[in-house]
């Protein structure tokens, strides 16, 4: 067999790659991972480098998340790797499919102590669908195609997979034939239809209701067109949540976000769709959905059955399932269905366009300072059609989730992980250049990964970075103001200038404390990316998020009316 028939463990990683449409690895380089790095290079495969290895799995993440494909990380061994813990649990929780790709320390070295030798493995498996390492050779192809299938969610959920391969093993040579195209080759994803009998159960409980409400998660991205049709068709009510925001437009008649609460308090009957039952949805308690029965609707069973079951539980992919519901749904849709619709979206419409209005007229801040509606007040006036959004912080993001338009939108997730901005921000811009990117991130949350602002310059990310400049960890500040007898303690920074941080990288850097200089400085700020726009604002604007006690930490659920609700339910005196 001659040496051409033979090929490196490193370069099939890269074959691999390259025959499943991956055009871009987001890493940090190290020794272990030299091998793999190297051929990355030699084969065209776009490598962005970063400061952070969190931040490398935060750029598959938004990657994997607004192309539809597998976003893909590499890191170093020891601190490389448990780097991106955060990151990793973020994506797991938002079922986004990411394939981190780890070093690991020679065979012949392993529990010898080698050089950042930690069980990455073991540290990994509990907040990943799968992790192992590949010591054989012979089997990489199969075990990166089992890898990235299970990243996918082939099978079951979607979620973040990590793979480390010893650096000798990157080394070893692999004959040809034991290199089965089968495994090299792109697969379909694979879609559950739905049973039959379920379906009709299911169309005749939503046709019976007369309140019924849609609300959605991630697993219904791949369904718009048909949540629409069904939504037409069922006359529902709809919500959605932070990871499915922008599937349905906003001048749709079953769109009531205005009146999230009324909606779930009034429901009879909630439909949801690829999302769990967690904290953002109380639950799905009978506290906060008093007169509700539920349809659950997912490809996975996590998000099926937790926390409340469904009088019809259908396991299937949920375009195919809405596309059948919407066929079995009777022709005459619910009078009473469609008048609350319809009087709750009115309400919500009205209600919306005056909190649009208010944003620009917003007051300053008993300290004269910025009001953060101002920043979004401006943002209406410069954001086109089809541009990317992202939120990132813990105070800035109930305001983001209010005032920024339903476009194309990322958050910091269920997981509440701030720091996400700034690489989202980047990956967003590499990944559709054609599209303004936007990132409204809180002082505090943009510290965490600010120096990833030199990756924007360096890979020339056209992406505009917004930083909500209030010198505070807001809401856990107004907590010790308003819970803890005023003892402000830790949750304070400083009016620090980020613009003059940003030139200093080479970005275009503005610094804005009048708020009639924010649409212009915007402008520049967009026609010069990637840039920064510091902007000063009051610590003394009540967020919705702190006004509802969500930095409280209650017992049973996260906000105070809930908590207070579920109180009542059990029989607890409040208090």
């Amino acid at each position: 067999m001659t040496e051409s028939q033979r090929r490196t463990v490193a370069e099939l990683v890269v074959s691999f790659l390259r025959a499943r449409g991956i055009d871009r690895v987001f890493g940090l380089q190290g020794g272990h991972i030299q091998p793999i790095w190297d051929q990355l290079a030699q084969h065209g495969v776009r490598i962005i480098d970063v400061r952070d290895e969190g931040a490398a799995v935060h750029m598959a993440h938004a990657h994997a998340v607004l192309t539809g494909t597998l976003g893909v990380a590499m890191v170093t061994a020891g601190p490389g790797v448990t780097n991106c813990v955060s990151a990793i649990a973020n994506a797991q929780l938002e079922r986004v499919p990411v394939l981190l790709f780890g070093g690991c320390a020679p065979v012949a070295q392993d529990d010898l102590g080698p050089l950042q030798g930690v069980p990455h493995v073991d540290i990994l498996r509990p907040i990943t669908r799968g992790a192992r390492t590949l010591r054989f050779a012979d089997h990489i192809v199969r075990d990166l195609d089992k890898a990235a299938s299970l990243a996918l969610g082939d099978g079951g959920a979607p979620g973040p997979v990590y793979v480390e391969i010893p650096t000798d093993v990157l080394r070893e040579d692999v004959a040809a034939p034991l290199v089965l195209e089968e495994f090299l080759r792109t697969r379909a994803a694979r879609r559950l239809p739905p049973d039959a009998a379920e379906i009709e159960r299911a169309a005749a409980t939503i046709a019976a209701a007369e309140r019924p409400l849609v609300v959605t998660g991630r697993g219904a991205c791949c369904a718009a067109a048909e949540l629409v049709r069904f939504l037409d068709r069922s006359a529902a009510a709809y919500l959605d949540t932070q990871e499915s925001r922008g599937l349905v437009p906003p001048d749709h008649a079953a769109v009531v976000g205005a009146l999230r609460a009324r909606a779930m308090q009034e429901a009879d009957l909630v439909v949801v769709i690829g999302r769990k039952l967690d904290y953002q949805l109380g639950y799905g308690s009978p506290a906060v959905f008093p007169r509700a029965r539920f349809v659950r609707i997912a490809d996975c069973g996590e998000e099926l059955s937790d926390n409340r079951r469904g009088e019809v539980e259908l396991l299937a992919n949920p375009a195919l399932a809405l596309a059948a519901l919407a066929t079995a749904l009777p022709a005459a849709v619910s009078p009473a269905a469609l008048a609350w619709r319809d009087e709750l979206h009115r309400i919500h419409q009205d209600r919306s366009a005056r909190y649009l209005a208010a944003l620009a007229d917003a007051p300053p801040g008993k300290d004269g300072r910025m009001h953060p509606n101002r920043i979004f007040a401006a943002l209406h006036e410069v954001l086109a059609p089809d541009a990317i959004t992202i939120a990132d912080g813990g105070d800035i993001l109930s305001f983001a989730r209010m005032g920024l338009p339903p476009r194309t939108y990322l958050d910091a997730g269920a997981f509440g992980c701030l720091g996400v901005g700034v690489p989202y921000g980047v990956a967003a811009a590499l990944a559709d250049p054609g599209r303004q990117v936007v990132v409204v991130s809180g002082d505090g949350a943009f510290g965490i990964n600010a120096m990833e602002i030199d990756s924007a310059k360096r890979h020339d990310a056209k992406v505009v970075f917004i930083v909500a400049n209030n010198a505070a960890w807001n809401i856990e500040r107004l907590d010790q103001e308003m819970n803890y007898g005023g003892r402000v303690v830790g949750t304070t920074l400083q009016y620090a200038d980020y613009a003059a941080m940003a030139r200093a990288f080479g970005l275009h850097g503005e610094r804005v404390e009048d708020p009639g200089e924010l649409v212009t400085a915007l402008h520049r700020a967009l026609a010069n990316a990637p840039a920064l726009v510091d902007v000063v604002l009051t610590q003394h604007a009540l967020s919705s998020d702190a006004g509802k006690g969500l930095g409280f930490v209650h017992r049973y659920q996260a906000l105070t009316a809930w908590d207070e609700a579920e109180r009542r339910r059990r029989g607890i005196a409040a208090g």
